[in-house]
């Protein structure tokens, strides 16, 4: 399988990354980007072919993964149009739907549409991916094997289903990187010294992470073991709920979800995304 990559940012270094780690062959990869500092890094970093507009290696290969800005993937697909006729088309890029994808690219719909995440930058990610019934099992295969260079994938039955999967995995980092913080300022208020309170806080969600990753028990089931009566997780909990803390979560995934949605509406229109 012969893959180009259309834009060299972390996204595509990860999966080009992760590909080679996973024993693909390096000749059979390319990358266009316009940006002289990101192409001598992938050049140096990974020994790929890189250049500046569509080449020989593009027209050969089988797969196109867009890895473009959401905001600069109308004007980055003016020079595609003709260079996708029997690829398969992996975009990368959030908001971005098939329709305006296919619009730009002449009609062409063998596309699959993916949300991955930051986390798949050190191969730890997960993918939300979604590909209508123009795209073949091989080809869903393919999509699956390039974004299992960085992590876990998870199919979705319909198009519209990405806008969750880009409130609650793609945005979900940053809701876990908060409560990091507030974890570890709760442990300075309570006197602990920071650089321990921040170890404390990391280490008990990566841990708790793991364990759950790990565990044949549900989140709940594991959550249940910790929590005895009338004890210390009796009594957090019991604030939680007091403060209807799940109801607000829920609430603010939501709203991530509506987000999601309308920047998909701009960006197909040729906007920025920015409502």
């Amino acid at each position: 399988m012969k893959i180009a990559f259309l834009g060299g940012g972390n996204m595509a270094s990860a999966l080009v990354g992760g590909l080679i780690a996973r024993g693909f062959d390096k000749n059979a990869i390319s990358v266009i980007e316009m940006s002289p500092s990101a192409r001598e890094r992938l050049a140096e970093k990974f020994s790929v072919r890189v250049s500046t507009a569509p080449d020989a290696a593009t027209q050969g290969a089988e797969v196109l993964v867009l890895a473009v800005k959401p905001q600069d993937m109308q004007s980055g697909l003016a020079s595609m149009a003709g260079n996708v006729r029997g690829k398969l088309v992996i975009s990368v890029a959030a908001g971005i739907t098939i329709d305006a994808l296919s619009r730009w690219l002449e009609g062409h719909r063998k596309i699959v549409r993916c949300m991955p995440n930051t986390p798949a930058l050190i191969a730890a990610g997960i993918t939300g991916l979604f590909a209508p019934s123009d795209v073949e099992p091989s080809e869903k295969q393919k999509a699956e094997t390039i974004l299992r260079a960085v992590g876990e994938v998870v199919w979705v039955p319909e198009e519209r289903l990405l806008d969750p999967v880009t409130a609650v995995s793609a945005s979900g980092p940053a809701y876990v990187f908060w409560f990091i913080e507030q974890l570890a300022a709760s442990a300075v208020a309570l006197g602990i010294p920071e650089a321990e309170a921040k170890k404390l806080a990391l280490h008990t969600v990566l841990g708790a992470a793991r364990l759950a990753a790990s565990s044949e028990r549900s989140p709940s089931e594991l959550r249940e073991q910790v929590t005895s009566k009338g004890g210390t997780t009796e009594a957090a909990l019991r604030v939680f709920d007091e403060e209807k803390m799940a109801q607000r979560f829920r609430r603010a995934i939501e709203a991530a979800s509506r987000r999601a949605e309308e920047m998909g509406a701009m960006l197909g229109k040729g906007g920025d995304g920015k409502v």
